[in-house]
């Protein structure tokens, strides 16, 4: 079977040609649909010009007829009514053309009107004929009325012209009525329609239609007209084209309009006929059953190619799988699996996943060896080791099992160790300091009660650090040993005489005897002679910790007892080969190096400053920098212990003036008894962060 690679392949390659194939389609019908479209507003806009054209001319030729009235008014037979009257009776063939022509004078307001054969004064003239006067007087063109009369049948416009004189003044205006409906003008055959879903409208520039092709609709508003309303109309207002136009609305109506010139009308042409369209439609669907077969033939063909590419990766993951799983016939060579797949890329693959294979049986190999010396070790080592994982057991030392009582690992893996610490008396307690020594600390040095097998309790020194890898915990390894007999030792009645209870080290007191001790000469060298050629007994360290009251003052004085009794563990840890150490009281300790020089203690000291100033504890989810100003004196035979302690103290004083976070060795004064010139320095030397 396929696996998801090729599966997903094999998707991408059908998303692909469907995509492929649509998008083909899609661009096709959006190609051709625009440039359909274009042809048709583009004939439909051609016939709508023809019939404004159309229109124009006519306007123009019922002017000339006016024209040829009104150049026969020369001022003579314009100031003579006779031969005014003979005038208008020879030109009978302008009257028969409209209904009525009026010569009017613009000084008087009088004239003759031309009705037929007959010719009558004008006794008084309408307001329509007023306002053509006034205006043509005004501008000195031919003008053309707005549209006059109730109904379609009565409805007519008026044309004028100026009469000039000499100077270029109008001296008279020639008026011609012509009916709307009249074949003149607009007669209702022009607005019939060729087909009937297709119509012709013409309106004036005041949204008065004029020509349509339901007769009750001429003379109406232009505002009820479907489709034409919403395009010509804003805010009740007419808007009036003044260049040709073509749009196709959202219900697939074609309008196409153009503009008459001197009335300044606008005619327009709807066209609602889906069948323009139709041949483009059939078009679109014959392409998209063109490109479904197509996309089907591609993608048969595609998948058939990918079968055929991807058969030797689906053979590599089935063999794959069964290495996976322990199902590899070793008997079966590479080599001869790589023949019986393709070459290329895959035969590449082959061969790398064969190493791979190879390296995984070798790791394989070294992991079992590992994990038998590992045990060996376990087994072996006095200490009681184990290693937990989310506070499971893992793996134990044959220590372990003994101080717990138990006879094999195998009943302590995949316990939770803190569980033996919870059944014994004050667990939960202890439980808490465990925790909260995690959390400031990263790690926990103390004693818990941990319970045996056989119930019964006894007190281990319990050392627990955290396992890291870039990130959160992964485990934890914990040393254990028994504590029993310190605990003891701590319970006699003079312990608390010898001992700090904080920190379970040596007081002042003890250090006090002690060194004693170490400077007095049965214990120094062994005798004088040797005294006098080895004068150091050791070295002292005088420790104080820098700014240790801020920890009280922000955290609490119960987190800084926690930072000294860790840090009485800590310089434990790092002086257990080479001495010991006592606290002096508060944030003072004293670490003694017998036998030392001062190139190692003072290698030691700058060790301790440096492990100290990179541990940073944690209270109260505020983090606090630590520091040590460390003094160091060496120890001389015959010397006074209060004078070594003096001294100490002074070199650490001097650290902390310096600036802290350093280590101040005090120079051995020359003139004290039993000291030697080789070993007497010139002057203190420190070493700083």
């Amino acid at each position: 079977m396929p696996g998801p690679l090729v599966r997903a392949l094999a998707l991408l390659l059908l998303v692909a040609v469907v995509a492929s194939g649509v998008a083909s389609a899609w661009l096709m019908s959006r190609t051709s649909e625009p440039q359909a479209v274009r042809r048709i507003l583009d004939q439909d806009g051609g016939e709508v010009e023809m019939l404004a054209r159309m229109l124009s001319s006519k306007i123009e030729q019922n002017l000339k007829l006016l024209a040829t009235v009104a150049d026969g008014v020369t001022p003579a037979v314009l100031n003579s009514t006779p031969k005014l009257r003979t005038w208008l009776l020879q030109g009978r063939q302008v009257g028969r053309v409209f209904d009525s022509v009026v010569v009017l004078k613009v000084n008087g307001a009088s004239g003759l009107r031309l009705q037929g054969d007959r010719v009558e004064s004008v006794a008084a003239i309408s307001g329509a004929e007023q306002e053509v006067l006034q205006r043509v007087r005004a501008n000195g063109k031919p003008m053309v009325s707005g549209v006059l009369g109730d109904t379609a049948a009565q409805a007519q416009l008026l044309l004028a012209l100026p009469v000039l004189d000499d100077a270029g003044g109008v001296t008279a205006v020639v008026v011609g009525a012509l009916r709307l409906q009249s074949q003149s003008l607009l007669p209702p055959a022009l607005a019939l329609p060729v087909r009937d879903d297709t119509r012709f409208v013409v309106f004036s520039r005041d949204g008065i239609i004029l020509s349509h092709p339901d007769p009750a609709r001429v003379l109406g508003p232009l505002r009820d007209e479907p489709e034409l309303g919403g395009l010509f109309m804003r805010n009740g207002a007419v808007r009036s084209p003044v260049v040709p136009g073509k749009v196709v609305l959202a219900d697939g109506s074609v309008v196409g309009w153009a503009v008459v010139g001197l009335p300044q009308w606008v005619v327009v042409r709807v066209n609602h006929s889906p069948a323009l369209l139709q041949p483009l439609v059939a078009a679109e669907q014959r392409a998209w059953w063109l490109a479904g077969a197509g996309m089907a033939l591609v993608a048969l063909l595609g998948l058939g190619a990918l079968w055929w590419l991807m058969h030797p990766l689906t053979l590599l993951r089935q063999r794959a799988r069964a290495v996976l799983a322990g199902e590899h016939p070793a008997s079966v060579p590479w080599s001869e699996q790589r023949r019986a797949l393709a070459n290329g890329e895959v035969d590449d693959v082959v061969r790398v996943f064969g190493r791979l294979v190879q390296l995984r049986r070798q790791q394989l190999r070294n992991a079992l060896v590992l994990s038998r010396h590992l045990d060996a070790v376990l087994e072996q080592v006095p200490l009681g080791i184990a290693l937990t994982r989310a506070q499971r057991i893992e793996l134990v030392s044959g220590e372990a099992c003994r101080l717990l009582g138990y006879d094999t690992s195998a009943q302590l893996v995949g316990r939770d160790l803190l569980q033996l610490v919870s059944s014994a008396p004050d667990g939960a307690d202890v439980l808490e300091r465990v925790r909260a020594d995690f959390a400031a600390h990263g790690s926990f040095h103390g004693e818990l009660p941990l319970a045996r097998s056989d119930g019964a309790t006894f007190w281990a020194r319990v050392q627990g650090a955290a396992v890291r890898l870039d990130g959160p915990i992964e485990g934890v390894v914990w040393v254990l040993e028994d504590g029993s007999a310190e605990r003891e030792a701590r319970l006699q009645h003079d312990w608390e005489r010898w001992n700090d209870t904080l920190t379970f080290l040596p007081n002042r007191a003890a250090l006090e005897r002690r060194l004693q001790l170490l400077l007095s000469e049965r214990v120094g060298r062994g005798a004088r002679a040797n005294a006098t050629l080895f004068p150091e007994a050791g070295a002292l360290l005088h420790i104080d910790i820098d700014h240790f009251t801020l920890i009280n003052e922000l955290a609490g004085h119960a987190s800084g007892d926690d930072v000294l009794r860790h840090l009485a563990r800590l310089l434990q840890a790092q002086v257990r080969q080479m001495g010991w150490v006592a606290r002096l009281g508060g944030d003072e300790f004293a670490v003694v190096l017998p036998g030392a020089n001062v190139h190692r203690a003072t290698a030691l000291a700058d060790q301790l400053r440096r492990v100290v100033a990179g541990w940073e504890p944690t209270y109260h989810g505020r983090s606090f920098s630590m520091s040590l100003s460390i003094g160091l004196v060496m120890l001389m035979h015959d010397a006074a212990v209060a004078d070594v302690l003096s001294r100490a103290d002074m070199a650490c004083y001097v650290a902390k003036r310096a600036g802290r976070n350093r280590v101040e060795v005090k120079a051995v004064d020359a003139a004290q008894p039993g000291a030697s010139p080789a070993a007497t320095m010139d002057a203190a030397s420190s070493s700083s962060a």
